[in-house]
């Protein structure tokens, strides 16, 4: 039995669905619920959920941001040439515009963050086996 199990319920937010529209960009299961989609405001919020071992790919965000808000569970946060950073519930991430990163669970538990994002992602490739079975 994975750690965290109540995460897939959602913690503060629903869970959302299953994250479709994304679901070439991450390695495993992730489940997506848009808080926030006004296109008059050029910030996005969402409630992203992750099975045990599910990441995304590495990114950057250009021209914007992304701010993590961990509410349950145990993950990653790497940024490129940087030490990866265990994650647990109260965690905040800054990552700046540009910056080349990935997140995601930890193999053996669920894990969710709000994502408040700006500007425009570049999704680039998997994060590996091999770095992300070292953690």
């Amino acid at each position: 039995m994975a750690k965290f199990e109540e995460v897939k319920n959602g913690v503060i937010f629903p869970v959302g669905e299953k994250n479709e529209a994304y679901a070439q960009y991450f390695i495993g299961q992730s489940y997506l619920n848009n808080l926030i989609a006004d296109p008059k405001v050029n910030v996005g919020v969402g409630n992203v959920t992750f099975e045990p071992g599910c990441r995304n790919n590495w990114h950057i965000h250009h021209d914007g941001f992304q701010l993590l808000l961990v509410t349950g569970g145990e993950g990653w946060y790497q940024e490129e040439g940087k030490a990866a950073q265990f994650l647990t519930a109260g965690a905040v991430i800054v990552t700046h515009d540009g910056v080349k990163h990935w997140h995601g669970a930890a193999k053996d538990s669920w894990f969710e963050h709000l994502a408040i994002t700006a500007g425009t992602p570049e999704w680039l490739e998997p994060v590996s086996d091999e770095l992300y079975n070292q953690l």
